[in-house]
């Protein structure tokens, strides 16, 4: 067991599943290996974050007149993609995919709730009007509990495992990504996310090497 270390599984709901409103690549491939994990029980504390958005989300296409989706705009200053309507509150989108025991989470987070800020990050949200990245309290959570070493799976490789990634690291945690745990919104940015680890010491393993 790692015994300071914390299983943090991103955003793994039914929209961003093969079926889903905002697919991921082959999602679907990385629940078995997901579960199997978590019954293995080798983290002192087990994370699952949800996409939660209001239905007229500032990062939904629709609320932007002439916009297309993945069409990039600058919002707060900052780069903002315009995704589909996704992860809606209290929809079946929303709801955490089946053939995962959620019951053995210590915490399920959920974020994106704000209606004008979006939110990738476990750790924090996107940049908001303020021009400051709200925090969700998670760094303060495992650093009570003795956490000192996060591994990251889940939904997008290179979007919000990404995201939570980074922010583990800049939080002072030892970080790494179960690679073949995570599924990419497109696989043509796993060199990109590849290279962004490496340059950050965030460390890249297959779920086989725990």
């Amino acid at each position: 067991m790692h015994k300071q270390a914390a299983l943090i599984l991103v955003d793994i709901q039914n929209d961003f599943l093969t079926a889903g409103a905002l697919a991921c690549y082959e999602a679907d491939g990385i629940l078995p290996g997901v579960q199997a994990l978590v019954e293995r029980q080798l983290f002192a504390c087990h994370i699952a974050t949800q996409d939660w958005h209001p239905a007229n989300h500032i990062s939904f296409v629709t609320q932007h007149e002439g916009k297309q989706a993945f069409e990039r705009i600058r919002l707060y200053e900052q780069t903002q993609t315009l995704w589909p309507v996704h992860c809606v509150q209290g929809t079946h989108g929303a709801a955490l995919a089946g053939g995962i025991d959620w019951n053995k989470m210590d915490l399920i987070l959920r974020k994106g709730c704000r209606v004008d800020v979006d939110s990738y990050s476990a750790f924090q949200e996107n940049y908001g009007p303020d021009g400051e990245r709200p925090s969700t309290g998670l760094a303060g959570y495992l650093k009570e509990r003795g956490v000192t070493d996060v591994y990251v799976a889940g939904l997008a490789r290179d979007v919000c495992v990404l995201w939570t990634a980074q922010d583990a690291k800049k939080h002072g945690f030892h970080t790494t990504i179960i690679w073949d745990l995570c599924a990419p919104v497109t696989p043509k940015n796993d060199e990109t996310v590849r290279q962004t680890c490496r340059d950050l010491d965030i460390h890249m393993v297959l779920s086989d090497d725990l």
